[in-house]
């Protein structure tokens, strides 16, 4: 047997596919959307831009913008009991 691959497309098969409506390129305003510290975000990974993913495991939550990484955004997501934090692309996020 094959040892199974632990990278970070581990199990996103079905979790990343588009509907065929959505397929192809985004729109490239979402690259250029800003926001605010403070503000409420969801965080939904975009497949056709593999660049600036959080992990998996953070697709679909909604979390609190904290602060900027360069083009990246800080989101803090209320994890379980604890706070994790994501840094993301802008193309990855929407507006809460």
């Amino acid at each position: 047997m094959v040892k199974a691959s632990k990278g970070i497309m581990e199990k996103t098969r079905q979790k990343f596919r588009r509907s065929p409506r959505e397929r192809g390129l985004s729109p490239i305003t979402r690259s250029f959307a800003s926001y605010d510290e403070g503000q409420k975000v969801v965080i939904v990974i975009d497949s056709s831009v593999q660049k600036g993913w959080p992990h998996h495991r953070f697709h679909g939550m909604t979390g609190t913008v904290v602060g900027k990484r360069g083009r990246a955004y800080l989101v803090d997501v209320a994890f379980g009991g604890k706070t994790k934090q994501a840094i993301v692309l802008p193309e990855h996020l929407r507006r809460a």
